[in-house]
Formats: structure tokens, C-alpha cells, sequence
């Protein structure tokens, strides 16, 4: 039984700063709390599930192909004078692998002058394993702006942040003017929750196809693991079908489809902002 009251309840006993709460039964509204529409605010990681829609929508276009290696979508220049052996790793490197995490050797964030031409030269591992970095995102999202060459951000505002009533998110770029695609942007609890419905609608939104359903598929699927959680393209799933989108400090967008429940809260919670998902799911799920 869902108890929202107890939920807000914690909240306020504990004073977490948290922005705003909304919880969907199916797609009607049942509880809300704070505020939800007017104050955007920073998702961080939740971007990233941006990023991954952004891909999607190139491939569904048939311009881009998520296993194909990074270097097919990065610039002439932006790959000269690259040593051999880095050349290969990089090589070895597909979209897919980028999406879910899967290159070991990166730093948690992009660094210098220019983000792209350092990304493209750490020392990365060949096989497999799962890393959690803004590296990843941010080449991804540099990958889809080359294979669409077009703007990035303008690319979501157009196809997806235009069809989903959001305007003009807040957001942040690279020093080499990309969109950044792992963090920065700003948004309300509304606009978050209408990202979660795209995703648990399978790529439609409110009757129009946005993403095609075989992409929303794979996305919501488990290709990796850090050990406790699995891992989907930009967003961490569960075995049972169900998702959520997270970014630090408590910036979530949940959903259970056995509960046919959807969650969402931004907060700002520096130490342990585990908490407040795991209170949630003890009183709503």
C-alpha cells in the first residue's frame, strides 16, 4: 500500500532538501509534493538518459549504428596523431560500449583544454568492464552530434524536448563547444517524469512515436553490472523489467511496472542521498 504521507513525512523529520516529489498510478497523478512545475534545478547523471535518447533517435534515422566503433562518428582531425596503439583501443571502442559503460581507463570527468582531443588519449583497457564515468557520455553524445551533424542540444530540442512540452532545458557544453551529454542540465520534477513516461511508454509520447521501441528495449535492458546494480544504456534497470533514471545528490525518476507506479524527486542530498530512495521504496513499492 502506497503511504505518501509517511514518506513526506521523513522528508520533513529529516530534513532532506528536496525540491519536489510526484508519484503516478499509471499516467493520473496521485501525489504530489513541493514544488513539481515551476523551479528547474540540476539532474547531474540524469542527462545522461538524454544522451542515450539522443542516440536512439539517430539510429531509429538510420544515421548512426550503436556497434559500430566511436572513430566512425568523430571528426578527421580530432583523431590525427593518435599512436598506434591508442588508435587501436579506441578503434575497439563501439557506441554500445560507451552507452552502457563498458571502457575501463577512463577519469570520472573530462578534463582540459579540450575535453575531446583528452578523451581520445587515455590509456583505456581493450576488453570490457564497467566503469562509471562522464567520459563515456560525453563521447557519445559528441559521436551523435557528428553522425547528425547537427547540434546536439539542438537536435533534443527539436525531436524530443519540443514533443515532450519542455522548454529550453538549461544545459552545459565542452570547451570544444559540444554538448556536454553526462551532466549539467536543468530541469523540473515534471519534465523528468515526462522523460519517464517516453521511457515506460516504449519511445511514444503522448500518441507520437519519439524512439523506436526496439531501442527503449535494449535501453531498459541489463548489459552490465557494477556488482549490485545492472546497467542499461544511461540508466540502471532491474530484472523485472523496471528503471530508473538517477543522477547524484538525489535526482531520480522511478519505475515499477508490477506497481504500474512511477516516482520521481529532486532533492539535494550530499551525504548518503541513498536514503531518501530507500525510504521512498519502503513507503510507496
Amino acid at each position: 500500500m502506497i503511504d505518501f504521507e509517511r514518506f513526506i513525512h521523513a522528508i520533513e523529520q529529516n530534513r532532506w532538501e528536496v525540491y519536489g516529489v510526484e508519484a503516478y498510478a499509471g499516467h493520473r497523478r496521485i501525489h504530489s509534493y513541493g514544488d513539481t512545475t515551476g523551479g528547474r534545478h540540476f539532474i547531474y547523471s540524469s542527462t545522461k538518459t538524454l544522451t542515450a535518447l539522443a542516440v536512439g533517435m539517430a539510429q531509429d534515422e538510420g544515421k548512426m549504428d550503436i556497434h559500430k566503433p566511436l572513430p566512425a562518428y568523430l571528426p578527421a582531425k580530432a583523431l590525427a596523431d593518435l599512436p598506434d596503439r591508442q588508435s587501436r583501443l579506441i578503434d575497439a571502442v563501439t557506441i554500445e560500449r560507451l552507452l552502457t559503460m563498458s571502457v575501463d581507463g577512463f577519469p570520472f570527468r573530462p578534463e582540459g583544454a579540450s575535453w575531446l582531443y583528452n578523451a581520445l588519449r587515455y590509456p583505456i583497457r581493450e576488453e570490457p568492464s564497467f566503469l562509471y564515468s562522464n567520459v563515456s557520455a560525453y563521447l557519445a553524445g559528441v559521436a551523435a552530434a557528428n553522425a547528425l551533424d547537427e547540434d546536439l542540444y539542438g537536435y533534443l530540442n527539436r525531436r524530443l524536448f519540443l514533443p515532450l512540452g519542455i522548454e529550453n532545458p538549461p544545459y552545459q557544453r565542452c570547451p570544444d563547444g559540444y554538448f556536454y551529454g553526462a551532466t549539467g542540465m536543468q530541469m523540473t520534477v515534471e519534465e523528468l517524469s515526462r522523460i519517464g513516461f517516453l521511457l515506460a511508454d516504449g519511445g511514444v509520447y503522448d500518441g507520437q512515436r519519439i524512439v523506436s521501441s526496439d531501442y527503449i528495449g535494449q535501453m531498459c535492458s541489463p548489459h552490465q553490472s557494477n556488482g549490485q546494480s545492472l546497467y542499461g544504456y544511461y540508466v540502471w534497470v532491474y530484472e523485472d523489467g523496471g528503471w530508473h533514471i538517477s543522477g547524484k545528490w538525489g535526482q531520480e525518476c522511478y519505475f515499477f511496472p508490477k506497481k504500474d507506479l512511477m516516482v520521481t524527486f529532486l532533492s539535494h542530498i550530499e551525504e548518503n542521498d541513498k536514503q531518501i530512495s530507500d525510504c521512498m521504496k519502503e513507503c510507496l513499492v
